[in-house]
């Protein structure tokens, strides 16, 4: 892992970028907006991927693998902190003396002086990113955006609009978010995550305190959240607005009903509003309305604003459905927290229609997995009804020693629900040995464990329905 040096200068003048990693949801996003600047784009993933293939119809020369024979003749290098620092293409670029900057700058350097809008939160940052993006459009707005993952109704994870206004999903986890010039801070909640950025626990919280003092417009919070409510204790900002559930929200979430897409009341400065999303979960009621107190910032009437939030569809690897077989669905959630996986449970649990919940869940980093086993397994074991343990997805760490996917199972206080199968194939077939007609199976976290499907599908086709 490389931790981003903010220090360093953005180049004023870019003609020819390269990107290292660039497949991910976020940096093929930040490509495709330098693309539409008319700058030269090159860049390198360890594997191929649609939105390789995607980037290169878009006129990006692309690469699999990575050489520092891929630097060709850019002037300025982008780099995630996922890569190591052995990285062929960033010691060369080091070497040549290129400009060399985190994704995190070169988003800095596109959006430069316009007003923004930054969406900052430990869980649901996309959700809530895709949500303003949505209904900024069918409001008639044409924003540029920057989201950690794919739009549905757009289906790209950014674009370049027509507008000055710049809409971001800002990363806590390595503190990139206090780079940005931000005017409205959207914050969904602050739990306590990415420790091993921060250190401590009060250094996190210190970060958000400190983003929300830096916004120069409004602070939009949650009403709810035990960390949200500690920043705002805490932050000296003049003009705070609260969401959620407490009595005394400025945006209050009132008369919510899950029997489907999640349905629920806004109420804000004596006005109400009804809302029925296209998306499932309480989680997402709440998304839904720190959305709206952005959009009212914006200068939009509740009504307004209400409806149109309506029409966001979800982003791809946030409850997606991917295909059913004898009677049993699959979908596949991003959620690698305690906290999301129990929103992504229960969510899912409001659409099983009676039928089991079996959860395959990928550890996702070995920092978090040794600090996290025991809430995971509690979270796991309360609401689904069976879980099969992958094991873990290391991203940007190595590996330590005894750290595993075995902690999360262990931690089950009956072992008859749990199952930790580290070799996918063999975890593809228990997975359909134990799902039967009306199942649900999910798959949670956000390294690669959506690739499993397949082969669960597959197997769902040959393997004899569970009892």
């Amino acid at each position: 892992m490389i931790r981003p040096d903010l220090t360093l200068p953005i180049p004023e003048h870019i003609t020819a970028a390269h990107f290292i990693g660039i497949g991910g949801s976020g940096m093929s996003g930040l490509a495709r907006m330098f693309l539409a600047r008319g700058i030269r784009v090159s860049g390198s993933d360890r594997s191929d991927s649609a939105a390789l293939r995607a980037l290169a119809e878009a006129g990006a020369t692309v690469y699999v693998g990575h050489d520092a024979a891929h630097l060709g003749d850019a002037d300025t290098v982008v780099h995630t902190g996922a890569i190591w620092p052995e990285n062929p293409e960033f010691v060369t670029a080091k070497q040549r003396g290129l400009a060399v900057i985190h994704r995190s700058q070169a988003l800095h350097w596109l959006i430069g002086s316009r007003p923004l809008v930054s969406v900052a939160g430990a869980h649901g940052k996309t959700t809530s990113t895709g949500m303003i993006v949505t209904a900024l459009g069918a409001l008639g707005a044409d924003p540029n955006f920057v989201s950690g993952g794919v739009i549905a109704d757009r289906g790209v994870s950014s674009g370049s609009g027509a507008d000055d206004l710049f809409v971001i999903e800002a990363d806590e986890s390595d503190g990139t978010f206090l780079l940005y010039d931000t005017a409205i801070a959207l914050i969904t909640n602050v739990d306590p995550d990415h420790l091993d950025h921060w250190g401590t626990r009060d250094a996190f919280f210190d970060g958000f305190v400190r983003f929300a003092d830096a916004a120069t417009r409004a602070v939009v919070i949650s009403s709810d959240d035990p960390g949200a409510l500690r920043v705002r204790a805490a932050t000296t900002h003049p003009h705070v607005i609260s969401f959620g559930f407490a009595d005394d929200a400025d945006v209050r979430v009132a008369e919510v009903r899950t029997d489907g897409p999640v349905a629920f009341t806004l109420h804000h400065a004596g006005e109400s509003a009804s809302v029925r999303l296209a998306v499932p979960g309480v989680h997402n009621a709440i998304n839904a309305a720190g959305a709206v107190a952005v959009l009212l910032t914006l200068g939009y009437p509740l009504a307004a604003a209400a409806d149109a939030v309506t029409g966001f569809a979800g982003t791809v690897r946030r409850l997606e459905l991917h295909g059913e077989r004898r009677g049993v669905r699959v979908f596949d959630d991003y959620a690698h927290h305690p906290t999301e996986v129990a929103a992504a449970l229960a969510a899912t649990r409001t659409f099983a229609d009676g039928g089991r919940i079996i959860a395959v869940h990928q550890p996702h980093t070995y920092s978090r997995t040794q600090e996290m086993h025991r809430e995971f397994a509690e979270v796991l074991e309360s609401l689904a009804d069976h879980t099969v343990v992958l094991d873990v997805y290391g991203a940007r760490e190595d590996p330590v020693p005894g750290v595993t996917g075995r902690l999360v199972s262990d931690d089950f206080t009956d072992a008859a629900h749990v199952a930790f199968v580290p070799d996918w194939q063999a975890a593809a077939d228990y997975t359909a040995g134990v799902a039967r007609d009306g199942d649900v199976v999910i798959t949670l976290g956000c390294g690669d464990v959506y690739r499993i499907i397949p082969q669960v599908l597959a197997a769902l086709e040959t393997e004899p329905a569970g009892v």
